[in-house]
């Protein structure tokens, strides 16, 4: 029996009924080049077609830009799946998506440095 609020998709003691695969048709790359930390957000557009619940809750977490990896989690599906879900809503232009900001650079040796320092302290 589905749990308040949760739909049909979920089940209090079988969890997922559908499995993560499923909700993206066995698709397991995207279309649109996309890693963990890159920003989507919602453009106003109305995306036509068919959209699972995955996609509508996808674009109700995007209202604010969000990295895929929160989507992700929110979603509770992996981030292959959230990926081709997303691209899905970019390809029909409902999401734009932005690299994060340090793309270019995505270490900062400072930083490093300092969580190693850390780490150190606490071993």
């Amino acid at each position: 029996m589905a749990a308040a609020g949760d739909g049909p998709w979920l089940d209090d003691a079988a969890g997922r009924l559908v499995r993560p695969f499923t909700v993206s048709n066995g698709r397991t790359r995207p279309t649109v080049p996309l890693d963990l930390m890159s920003q989507l957000m919602v453009t106003g557009a109305t995306p036509f077609g068919y959209l699972g619940p995955e996609h509508a809750q996808a674009l109700e977490l995007c209202r604010v830009p969000r990295p895929v990896a929160e989507v992700a989690a929110h979603l509770e599906l992996p981030a292959a799946v959230t990926k081709v879900l997303l691209s899905d809503l970019v390809d029909c232009g409902a999401l734009t998506t932005k690299p994060p900001a340090f793309h270019d650079h995505p270490t900062d040796r400072a930083l490093l440095e300092a969580v190693l320092d850390g780490l150190r302290r606490q071993l």
